[in-house]
Formats: C-alpha cells, structure tokens, sequence
C-alpha cells in the first residue's frame, strides 16, 4: 500500500513539472522577476506552431520593464535546442480590450504599438529568434519601458498582452536549414494560409511555413509528437517619477518608405480596421542570393543591403541591438552624417547542447552607450545596413533593428554637469593664479624660440 502511494505521489510530481514553472517569482532590491509559460503547443516532426495567444500572463499595474527574455521547453521544463525545434521568432506586443470581453472572447481590441515607422506589421514590444537565449535586453537604470499608467487607458478597457510564437520541428527533416527558411517546395505550399495563390517568383519565407504546415522528412521516419511551451521571464520594477522612460522604436532594412496615411482613433492604436499611420514598406523579410548569380562579387560572397529611414522622434540611444537569420553577419545603423550609431553583430553555436548549436545565430551583441552620449535628431535620415553570407541562397532572412529612445537625458546627468562646473570661492583665486603664472611662462618661452631658427609647429 505505501509503495503504491509512492508510485502515485511520484506520478503527479512528475505530471506538475511544467505548472509548477507556469508562475516562480522573486524580487531582489526592488526588481520583481515572474517565469511564465504560454499556452502548450504540440509539435511532431517537421511540422510548424505559428499560434497567436491573447490575453497571456502578465506582470499589472503601472510599472517599468527592465527584461524579457524567453526560450522553448518542453513539458519537464528542460530547455530545448535548435536543431529540434527552431523558434523562428517570437514577439510579445500589448493591447488594450473591453473590460466586459473575457480573454477567449474578446469583441474589440485596441493595438497599442511600439514609436516604429512599420505599424502594420512590426508593432510588438519585444520579439527575437534563435538568438533569444544570448542578446541582452535588460533596460539599464535609471530608464523603464512604461507600461500600465491608469491614464492612458481609453474609458471601458483594460491593458493586456498578446504572444505569437513560430516554431518549427526540424526532427527527421530532409534538409533542415531549407525548413527554417521556409522554402516552399519542402513544405509543398503553392498558397499562402487564406488561399491565395504564391508569386511565382516566391522561393520561401513566412508565406510557406504557417501554422500546422509540414516540412518534407526522411522517408521512414517515425513522427514522435511532444508538449511544448514558451517560457517567458519578465522583470519589472514600480513606476515612480524618477525614473525615465523609453520609447521602443524598430527598423527594417526591406523598408522603401512608402507610407499610406489612413485614420486613426483617439488613443493612437489600431483599432480592427482602424489603424494609426500605416507602414506600407516594411516587406519584414527578403531573399539573399547566391554569390555570382547577381553578378556583383567586388564584395565577395557578402550580401549588402541598405535603406535609409527618417527618425519620426529624435533623443539619446539607450540600447541597441539587430535581429538576422542563419547566414547573417552583422548589421549596423548609421547617423546622417555617417556616424555609426551602433553594430550588432550575430553570434554562432559550436555545438549540441541548447544555447550553442553549431550552424545557429545563438545571439546578437547589443549597444549600451553611455547616458546622453549618442543622439539621434528629430527627422533625421538613418542608414540600416545589413550583411549576409551569400556563399549560398537564403529564404526568409530579416534584417530588424531594435533601439530604446530617451527624448530626454536623465536628470542626474545634467545635475553632474552642473556640479562639474561649479567651483568654491577660493578655486576661482587659484585658477586666476594658476593662468597667470601659465601665460608668463608661455610668452617666455616664446619670445626665447623666437631668437632660434624656427620652432616645430603643434602639427
């Protein structure tokens, strides 16, 4: 009898992995840390979760978001690796919805989209890929991404949050990097989820690889079906007003610029069909071609692309960091007079296990600058570069770049600025001294060399 307790209690331990991660929480030195899980997601070998899940678990009330990181696990918790299942991308972004809509059913929804120029399809707060285990996203101090102030909340709704996760099981695939990559032929799609018919010219990308499509497998191998989650860790600490926020603004290197101005509702966000400025050019992804197919090889087997953005908002750059693809280099932003702005450059794995598979962007480098050290004008023309390996075709890749905006220094920058310049009665005595004695010196010095044949030029 007591051995069948044991088998039985052991069983539920067993069974409660996963909801024992669905919420952890600490707090240390005021920053709150929660571990969520999204919903489960079944994947078998090859095939593809490209789900939508609103209202997911959230941290509430007025606060500031310091870090969100997220990773792929399975039903035990244990992390996943890459060349099982690659997590193309994964975006959080927020909304606002009735209070009388439950989250299943919610009737109207208000988009609350980041400070970006491509509204329409890159409006999230945060989102990464395969790197998503190693790129920083901490907000440093003393700046916040504020979120939830009573305020801004339109009469009759609440703040939620929506998460969209793209994976894609490559067990037993015929040709792994051509699934990631969504080339079409391997998953046999000739039209895209709502039935309309593929460009002929459309080799892959995101058009093929939508939710529950399958990539091609080895033939005779045995599909195994498995329980997956994304698990999601966010900190935060209260809003208070010393702190400052920031504005999140991402870029696209397929944007050409085209805009289309329609309506907008009175809180700036997407309402159903109601949207703020529109982002007409922002394709989100595009092909890289082989090197010498294009007939351009003065750079190698090196792709380059460039488009050149205007700034809506100017302000001081507070972080930084690009999103690419397998294949991908480095990717750079530039001021309009050349300056860089920041690089980030792709980080491979060398190995098995998860967070470093060999032939997989495993993270991004980011830019931290210093406080008030890098600023960007208002309306000001910005060039995002960029760079692939085109030593063979790539599908689907992205070339995104993330920046958190300040429009404001922190106020204790310009307090130390102040400070640093002002001196005690007695300093000002000894400045006069101290350039006194200097230009005496100096003349001296002078008018000694002037007796000589030529003295060396500071040059």
């Amino acid at each position: 009898m007591q051995i069948c307790w044991l088998l039985l209690f052991a069983t539920l331990l067993l069974g409660s992995t996963i909801q024992a991660l669905q919420v952890l929480y600490r707090e240390e030195n005021g920053v709150k840390t929660a571990v969520y899980l999204s919903p489960k997601f079944v994947l078998g070998a090859g095939s593809v979760e490209n789900k939508f899940y609103h209202n997911v678990d959230f941290p509430k009330g007025h606060i500031a978001l310091k870090e969100f990181s997220a990773e792929v696990v399975d039903d035990k918790g244990i992390s996943v690796p890459l060349h099982e299942t690659y997590l193309h991308h994964w975006v959080i972004a927020r909304y606002y919805a009735l209070t009388t809509d439950s989250g299943e059913h919610e009737l109207k929804t208000l988009m609350v989209r980041n400070s970006g120029v491509c509204h329409n399809t890159l409006g999230q707060y945060f989102g990464l890929g395969s790197e998503t285990r190693h790129t920083d996203t901490y907000v440093p101090d003393p700046y916040g991404i504020e979120v939830g102030n009573p305020a801004d909340l339109p009469d009759g709704y609440v703040e939620r949050w929506f998460l969209n996760v793209h994976a894609i099981d490559t067990r037993g695939v015929v040709d792994r990097l051509g699934c990631t990559e969504c080339k079409c032929d391997l998953y046999n799609i000739t039209r895209d989820e709502f039935d309309r018919p593929l460009r002929s010219d459309y080799i892959g990308g995101l058009l093929c690889c939508y939710d529950q499509t399958q990539c091609r497998l080895r033939e005779g191998f045995q599909s195994i079906k498995r329980n997956l989650y994304l698990k999601y860790t966010v900190k935060w600490v209260d809003w208070v007003d010393t702190l400052v926020p920031v504005k999140i603004y991402i870029f696209d290197v397929t944007d050409t610029g085209e805009r289309e101005g329609v309506a907008s509702n009175s809180v700036g966000v997407a309402s159903n069909s109601v949207a703020v400025t529109a982002q007409m050019g922002c394709k989100v992804e595009y092909e890289v071609e082989p090197c010498g197919v294009s007939g351009a090889s003065s750079n190698g087997c090196l792709d380059i692309k460039k488009a050149s953005i205007v700034m809506p908002k100017g302000g001081y750059v507070i972080y930084g960091v690009a999103h690419q693809h397998s294949g991908g280099i480095v990717s750079a932003l530039y001021g309009e007079d050349g300056r860089m702005i920041c690089t980030s450059r792709a980080i491979y794995g060398e190995g098995k296990e998860a967070g470093n598979e060999a032939g997989y962007i495993v993270g991004m480098t980011t830019c931290y600058p210093q406080p008030g050290s890098v600023k960007i004008s208002d309306g000001e023309s910005l060039v995002l570069e960029s760079n692939y390996s085109s030593s063979k075709m790539h599908t689907g890749v992205m070339g995104l770049f993330y920046l958190l905006i300040a429009e404001q220094p922190p106020n204790n920058i310009l307090i130390h600025l102040q400070e640093t310049t002002k001196f005690p009665n007695y300093s000002w005595a000894l400045m006069f001294l101290g350039v006194t004695i200097a230009f005496v010196a100096g003349f001296s010095y002078l008018r000694r060399n002037e007796r000589n044949e030529g003295y060396q030029s500071l040059g």
